[in-house]
């Protein structure tokens, strides 16, 4: 990990991509938003894998399915916070997103071991090809400082 240079002028790093994917790959848990027909964006929970500079998961029929297939595009976001050191990351991979459909790209899928936490068929697999990746890592606020700050603004 890069040293982070934390004052208060400078409390966030913007990841390089190459970061960005290391970070991506740490991860298994992530949120995939697509636009809605009425103008709105859903957000869901999948579990994610990088697959050759895709990210790829699995879902079952209903609304994200038919929401992806309709999309031009859809945002894939992980991120996480280490207790221990104070240092959080976000990572946001943007671009299109295909159902997986060729019978040598399933197989291929198939020997990703993307498991997701839900039980039940989950039937298909999405290959997310990112055009536009970015990360940002961070110290947290102390959750007693902005504790503090907030019955400080509250009793004014």
């Amino acid at each position: 990990m890069a040293n982070l240079a934390m004052s208060p002028g400078n409390d966030v790093q913007v990841l390089e991509v190459h970061e960005c994917w290391a970070l991506l790959r740490s991860s298994s848990l992530g949120r995939v938003g697509v636009a809605t027909g009425d103008g709105g964006v859903d957000i869901f929970p999948v579990n994610i894998v990088v697959d050759h500079g895709t990210l790829v998961f699995r879902t079952a029929t209903g609304t994200k399915l038919d929401l992806i297939d309709a999309a031009s595009r859809v945002c894939v976001e992980a991120d996480h916070t280490d207790p221990e050191t104070g240092i959080a990351w976000s990572v946001v991979a943007q671009g299109p997103a295909d159902v997986v459909s060729a019978r040598s790209d399933l197989w291929d899928a198939f020997g990703l071991e993307v498991d997701p936490w839900q039980v039940g068929r989950k039937p298909f697999f999405v290959r997310v090809t990112p055009t536009s990746l970015t990360g940002r890592r961070f110290q947290m606020r102390d959750r007693g400082s902005a504790s503090s700050i907030g019955r400080l603004l509250l009793s004014e």
